[in-house]
């Protein structure tokens, strides 16, 4: 999906992924990330949400909740939207500042205190009971915490396991129930996806969640809420921070926009955003007709993965479709010239907190200096030095 574009801007980073493996500093399943171009695209997206008048608050599950990734990102965009409790730690731990915290999933009751204590610029709340037991944590701690009304999304745009939310018809119901809880205050709306871009498509656009949200951020604002938010999660990047600030939104959550991967990125290489990750991995045998299977555990089902490049004879292959229902111990490429042991680099749109593979950060890129500063797991835990990557520092 995004293998021309990484070639055509960044293939100083798929050189370096191929030396990794070929020297054994990193292991099949890996995804190699360029922390330079990171920090380069947040300092960018910073930039530009400033003339637009629009605040961030940064996303790291697609990059594994990365701390040397999360720290590079904070210096430009301080605050986070963590998607649950276990993420909002790594972040906080990482050093960055807690935004939106609980958007897509709730934070557990029981972890509201120890959240709560990081002081969230916002919580978002799904209905009643969560704000009831938001205010009651709140109150432990003797303060007031803002919350943002999670709307509920209109009919054909929420992805399935994503539901929930309060109905636009109920939000007068649920504001005046709300705004009797003493430990919160009712600080705006937000919703997903605000704004998609159709497969193919250079033209992002809003969707009807986001006309729901606007009319909900109406109804605050007509209660006597001054400046309430509205977050507009959803391909935000450079690209699409105009139409926020256009349609009144306050704040974007930019996440496949730090790496340079939005479906934006997929069909216009001019995206100023740079890519800065490429998946690294290794044929582990051949099929019947010459077909060589990769090794697997990386290969996001919404991946859009289209080709894989073999370094050692310059081949490019096509990948063959995989059932989503099926464990990816192995992908297929069409037949040619390839062996097993062979390094193969991908390029694709990928949710690296939900694959088992290592991600490697790699520093100095832009500078033709790489080295291999640190390797993790999906969930951005250090991994330990291997023996055969012992010394071999990088291309």
């Amino acid at each position: 999906m995004f293998l021309d574009t990484v070639l055509a801007r960044n293939p100083r980073l798929v050189d370096c992924a191929a030396e990794l493996h070929r020297t054994g500093a990193v292991e099949p399943d890996t995804y190699v990330v360029d922390l330079d171009a990171v920090e380069a695209n947040a300092a960018l997206l910073a930039k530009a949400a400033g003339r637009w008048g629009l605040d961030l608050w940064f996303v790291a599950k697609q990059i594994g909740r990365n701390p040397e990734l999360v720290r590079a990102v904070a210096r430009h965009l301080p605050r986070f939207a963590a998607i649950d409790a276990r993420e909002a730690r790594t972040l906080h731990a990482a050093g960055a500042q807690a935004g939106n915290v609980g958007h897509l999933v709730q934070i557990p009751h029981r972890a509201l205190p120890e959240v709560l204590a990081w002081r969230p610029e916002a919580i978002t709340v799904f209905d009643l009971a969560n704000a009831r037991a938001v205010s009651d944590a709140a109150r432990q701690l003797s303060r007031v915490q803002d919350v943002l009304i999670r709307i509920e999304g209109a009919p054909g745009t929420v992805h399935p396991g994503q539901e929930g939310g309060v109905p636009l018809s109920g939000l007068e119901g649920f504001a005046a129930e709300a705004e009797r809880m003493p430990g919160i205050r009712l600080a705006g709306v937000t919703a997903f996806p605000c704004v998609k871009c159709e497969s193919g498509s250079r033209q992002p656009h809003p969707t009807g969640t986001f006309e729901l949200v606007r009319r909900a951020h109406v109804l605050l604002t007509a209660r006597g809420y001054r400046k309430p938010k509205l977050s507009a999660p959803g391909v935000t990047c450079a690209a699409t921070l105009p139409l926020l600030a256009e349609l009144g939104a306050t704040h974007g959550e930019p996440g496949h926009a730090l790496t340079g991967t939005t479906p934006l990125h997929a069909v216009d290489r001019e995206q100023p955003e740079r890519p800065a990750y490429v998946y690294v991995t290794e044929v582990a045998h051949l099929l019947a007709a010459g077909r060589p299977a990769l090794h697997g555990g990386g290969f996001y089902p919404r991946s859009g993965v289209e080709s894989a490049l073999i370094p050692r004879t310059g081949a490019r292959l096509a990948v063959q479709t995989a059932p989503a229902e099926n464990i990816d111990y192995y992908r297929l490429l069409a037949p040619g010239d390839a062996r097993p042991g062979d390094t193969a680099v991908l390029a694709f749109r990928t949710q690296i907190f939900v694959t088992r593979s290592d991600v490697a950060v790699v520093a100095g890129l832009s500078v033709g200096s790489p080295r291999l500063s640190g390797r993790y797991d999906a969930l951005g835990r250090p991994l330990p030095e291997t023996a055969a990557g012992r010394g071999a520092g990088g291309s």
